[in-house]
């Protein structure tokens, strides 16, 4: 076969680009600090101490353009973890540099230095003494070190992007209003700022949800002391973390540690709308993934309306039911598997000073908690009869079942985005008429 000049080295030219894309970087510059005389360059890595992590430029997949991101540096399949220019890169231009500038912050600039592409938007006064290095939990830091101390002034942790690694937070600082939430890939060639995010939510009772945009695509619900109340799989020995969740005047956040420091563990929010917590396994040289959510029909936000409820336990049947006591808002579109009108009240029923109780949903997903009240302090017992007193409470369970069930928590209206689960959950009390309170009882005696 003859080849043509043009055609020979066009083909060289590809293979070389191929092959200068695949270099690992270990032949790479490396360095262990970013200083106004030590810069970062298209090229160079900063690596954290024990190596676990590094930071560089990259370019994703069916891309050319380039990004200061931070992967895990002993995983031979590159993961990308937090990305600082993500919505400004530098097109197919590879003369970037990282340093610290003469006002000791940290600044990424491309061909024109009079434009900087990111920055981490902070002042030092004693810039001489300013340095950025990578720790070995994958956290960029930027400290004003002197003869006696190092001085926090920024960290990459503070401003996640898609995904949370061991030590991270996630939630709200209620002081300085500083957010801690994921925010997706547009998609897997451009780790722009996409369009779901993973985030705690303040109001009410603090719950966690997957968003698109403003609308909830899946809620893990309130924290119940021990897990997330929407997720079950949240129980050792299947779950390998420590996790920490405070919620005071300060803030509410959650924060989790690795109980085998040389086990790699991450959670992420991809650019389809799914949150996935995954480990990786050398053995098979891939990341395996232990959990995600959505994962199946009942998961997804508010699928039975307001006062119903998702039960997937029976593929046969519809999913939806209502909840004791209530009736579906338009019976033709229950019948034709459409609960999105939810459930009403029964006619003629009445929860007001006529001899209604309360009726026990086993193994649930608790309500949407984003207008619930909270007592803490409070038993189940004494719960009861606040709720009971309140002609407007719909219904109560424990606030935190990791303290003998200490804590109160009310509903005053629509109980929205419910489920059970087989053999996990928690139990929920639904206020109800007297006449539905008799037959559920007769029915667990007959049973």
């Amino acid at each position: 076969m003859n080849f043509s000049e043009p055609f020979f080295l066009n083909t060289l030219l590809l293979i070389t680009t191929i092959l200068i894309r695949a270099i690992p970087c270990c032949t790479c510059t490396s360095l262990n600090t970013i200083t106004p005389n030590q810069p970062l360059k298209d090229g160079d890595v900063l690596v954290s101490t024990r190596n676990t992590f590094a930071l560089g430029f990259f370019s994703p997949r069916n891309s050319n353009n380039r990004y200061i991101g931070i992967w895990y540096n002993k995983v031979p399949q590159q993961t990308v973890v937090w990305v600082a220019n993500r919505d400004n890169p530098l097109i197919n231009d590879t003369s970037g540099v990282l340093t610290v500038n003469g006002q000791g912050g940290l600044i990424l600039y491309g061909r024109n230095r009079n434009s900087p592409l990111w920055s981490a938007n902070v002042s030092v006064l004693n810039t001489n003494t300013s340095m950025a290095k990578l720790l070995d939990v994958g956290n960029l830091v930027l400290l004003d070190q002197n003869n006696t101390a190092q001085n926090l002034i920024w960290q990459s942790f503070d401003h996640p992007t898609d995904t949370m690694l061991p030590f991270m937070k996630l939630g709200l600082n209620r002081v300085s209003g500083l957010d801690w939430a994921l925010t997706s890939w547009k998609s897997k060639d451009d780790p722009g700022t996409g369009n779901y995010t993973c985030l705690i939510d303040p109001n009410g009772y603090p719950q966690l949800f997957l968003s698109l945009g403003r609308v909830p695509k899946w809620r893990g619900g309130p924290w119940t002391g021990r897990r997330w109340s929407g997720v079950p799989e949240m129980a050792p020995p299947k779950f390998i973390l420590n996790v920490s969740f405070v919620n005071d005047p300060d803030q509410v956040i959650i924060t989790y540690g690795i109980l085998n420091d040389s086990i790699f563990s991450m959670m992420k929010v991809d650019e389809s709308g799914t949150l996935h917590r995954s480990t990786w396994q050398g053995g098979a040289r891939q990341w395996v993934e232990f959990w995600s959510a959505p994962s199946e029909w009942c998961d997804n936000y508010g699928r039975c309306g307001p006062n119903g409820y998702c039960d997937p336990s029976d593929a046969s049947k519809f999913e939806c039911t209502c909840l004791p006591g209530f009736e579906p808002g338009s019976p033709r579109n229950w019948e034709l598997r459409d609960a999105s009108g939810g459930c009403v009240r029964k006619r003629d029923a009445h929860v007001c000073g006529n001899g209604e109780g309360f009726v026990k949903i086993a193994h649930a997903k608790l309500p949407d908690t984003s207008v619930a009240r909270v007592e803490m302090g409070l038993s189940l017992r004494a719960c009861e009869q606040v709720c009971l007193k309140d002609c407007n409470c719909t219904a109560y369970t424990s606030a935190n079942e990791s303290r003998d069930g200490d804590g109160c928590l009310t509903w005053h209206g629509d109980l929205v985005d419910m489920r059970t689960y087989s053999g996990a959950g928690q139990d929920l009390y639904v206020r109800v008429d007297a006449i539905t309170l008799d037959y559920n009882q007769l029915f667990l005696y007959a049973s």
